[in-house]
């Protein structure tokens, strides 16, 4: 039978994301969606003095020092927004169920984003790691140009188990890439040795940071699923454990913790936040999630 009338993968893939999770933001959300990602506007417009209703991170403290008096930055709005996306496709973003690994999640999530913001006509575009930076895609607005991010990020890929995942790559790709002052999405596991808190900092400081950090339950807490091969999705090796054990459950949960509270500080030295989406969660719901975060932050 001819699959002449049947869409290509990445049509079909945004398709029903326009018409599950999208649709339903629509009903959840008026007027630009970029507003919910963005809290300052991108273009220094002027200084003047500062008024007790104004955001004292605007504080312009050279000035201040100078004038001996308080002066804020003035922003215009820049309507031409570029977002960029940061995104980790190495080896423990496999990990997941089947049918909703954490990739699976950062592929939806990247190309239902990047379809709000082109929507209302940003540039989008997208720097991609395996093992190494595969690729840099330009930003261009419109729904072309998440077909084709979209394309890339489905594509087949084949990843030596031998690296080890080295985020500092990706955030010093995002620093040398982007020049000028853009909203900055880094998604990722954040499954990697230190080094990428000084980038993500430096990131944050020239951008509108948003890191959302991708997560399963079972990578915190094993069910009791008896006798089990695991493997090591950044080395390849392979382990048989006995999660029945609860002595071994126990120790799991533990070095987990520790784990968690690691990151938890590397993400404070960094000063950046890190947004966790489960993939058992749903989607939309995880987005207006961020919003009202965002949103809360700002006041």
């Amino acid at each position: 039978m001819s699959n002449a009338n049947q869409s290509p993968a990445p049509e079909r893939l945004l398709r029903r994301l326009e018409w599950r999770v999208i649709r339903r933001l629509d009903g959840l959300f008026q007027g630009d969606y970029r507003t919910l990602f963005y809290g300052t506007g991108i273009d220094f417009a002027d200084l003047r003095l500062y008024q007790p209703e104004d955001d004292i991170r605007h504080i312009d403290w050279n000035v201040t020092a100078r004038m001996n008096q308080l002066h804020v930055r003035q922003y215009v709005e820049d309507r031409e927004l570029t977002a960029w996306f940061l995104l980790d496709l190495s080896p423990s973003m496999a990990f997941g169920p089947v049918d909703r690994t954490k990739q699976d999640l950062l592929v939806d999530l990247t190309v239902t984003l990047a379809r709000l913001l082109t929507r209302d006509g940003s540039r989008v575009g997208a720097i991609l790691y395996t093992d190494r930076i595969e690729g840099i895609i330009p930003p261009l607005t419109g729904r072309r140009q998440v077909l084709r991010l979209t394309r890339d990020l489905l594509r087949p890929r084949e990843i030596s188990p031998a690296h080890t995942t080295d985020l500092a790559a990706l955030m010093n790709a995002g620093l040398n890439a982007v020049k000028r002052r853009s909203l900055i999405f880094v998604i990722s596991d954040f499954i990697s040795p230190p080094g990428w808190e000084q980038p993500l900092a430096m990131l944050n400081q020239r951008h509108e940071l948003i890191a959302l950090r991708l997560l399963d339950p079972r990578e915190t807490e094993l069910p009791d699923a008896g006798l089990i091969v695991v493997e090591d999705s950044e080395t390849g090796e392979h382990l048989y454990v006995d999660t029945a054990d609860p002595g071994f459950r126990r120790r799991f949960a533990e070095a987990a913790a520790r784990r968690e509270a690691t990151l938890a500080r590397s993400a404070t030295r960094a000063g950046a936040d890190l947004f966790a989406v489960s993939t058992e969660e749903d989607l939309a719901k995880a987005i207006v999630r961020l919003a009202t975060l965002r949103q809360r932050r700002r006041r």
